[in-house]
């Protein structure tokens, strides 16, 4: 435990969707006095998100999606570009991937690569996201996708050219952080290089 944190007291704010609270607690700074600091934090749990990709036809699978946060905040459409993801639910991070993977996009992987952790939003949100990534070929469509209806998704499947993925961020069509991060693993990476 960090020994500089002390005195801490949650407020629930809001259990509606996912659990927001309010932290009240007693942070030591550099000079050693204690201030007392106000944060709220977003807790909706911890999820994983992976990168399908196929070196030979050198292409990636996305999905596309509504994400209302877009939306408010100038995203016309509401729609976002995105790799395959989903909260963990109780499910390790592998298994919630590969399960992600066929329900979103069809594709049924079965050997998947971790390749790191990131906190994306760490100044209000808990969630550790888990990265991964999978090859594929065409064997491994198995379905539509497009995601359960049970959770009312409406996923629209998209097979990409990688490097055409690549310049989508630079045109803002791709503006999605775990997105982002993947694509340029494969790419630092040198894992779609023929």
């Amino acid at each position: 435990m960090n020994s500089k944190v002390k005195n801490i007291k949650k407020v629930l704010l809001s259990d509606n969707w996912y659990t927001l609270n309010k932290i009240v607690f007693d942070y030591q700074m550099p000079n050693g006095d204690w201030v007392n600091q106000q944060r709220e934090a977003y807790d909706r749990g911890n999820g994983a998100a992976i990168m399908l990709y196929n070196k030979e036809k050198q292409t990636v699978v996305l999905v596309s999606q509504f994400r209302m946060p877009t939306y408010l905040n100038g995203n016309e459409s509401g729609m976002l570009i995105e790799a395959c993801a989903g909260l963990l639910d109780g499910d390790d991070p592998e298994t919630c991937v590969i399960k992600e993977a066929e329900e979103e996009s069809g594709f049924r992987v079965s050997k998947v690569q971790k390749v790191f952790e990131s906190y994306m939003s760490p100044g209000a949100v808990t969630e550790v996201l888990h990265f991964y990534i999978a090859a594929y070929d065409d064997g491994n469509k198995v379905g539509l996708g497009g995601g359960l209806a049970e959770e009312q998704e409406d996923i629209t499947v998209l097979e990409v050219d990688f490097e055409k993925a690549l310049a989508m961020i630079s045109t803002g069509e791709i503006k999605d952080a775990k997105t982002i991060m993947l694509l340029q693993y494969l790419k630092i990476h040198g894992l779609m290089e023929p």
